[in-house]
């Protein structure tokens, strides 16, 4: 016997829904506090790392963060309740091929152009790398 469109959900399907929403609502609340501590921890991490490197490099500890950071998304599992969708949900179309991260690396390139062609970037990086040079000399000694 076929369900026709519009007739009643099945009460356990009505369960699991009532459960999924519920479920992703505390993890949104999950996720939402992970990353209100991951915001100043970052920061204060990330200045460690770039003030006091391992062996000459900076950065070991800000990754490692990241590291903790992405297992605990993968933990969260924010939208784990798609796997009770029904079998003939269309999903939305996947967002385009870029990332927030290729959009940063077009931002970066043209940092960077700006940079050889000797324009404020370059003056601007001079001073940052000045300053972060001094931070490591006054940590270390």
């Amino acid at each position: 016997m076929e369900e026709q469109p519009g007739s009643p959900q099945e009460p356990s399907e009505r369960w699991t829904l009532i459960r999924d929403i519920a479920v992703f609502q505390a993890k949104l609340v999950v996720d939402g506090l992970r990353d209100l501590l991951l915001v100043p921890a970052s920061l204060i991490v990330g200045i460690v790392s770039l003030a006091s490197g391992i062996d000459g490099r900076p950065g070991t500890q800000f990754y490692r963060l990241l590291g903790v950071g992405k297992e605990s998304e993968r933990w969260i599992n924010l939208f784990g309740a798609l796997r009770n969708a029904p079998p003939d949900l269309e999903l939305p179309e996947p967002f385009p091929d870029a990332d927030i991260d290729d959009i940063v690396g077009r931002i970066e390139g043209f940092v960077i152009d700006e940079h050889k062609r000797g324009g404020m970037t370059a003056q601007a990086k001079e001073r940052f790398d000045k300053a972060l040079d001094a931070l490591q000399r006054k940590t270390r000694g």
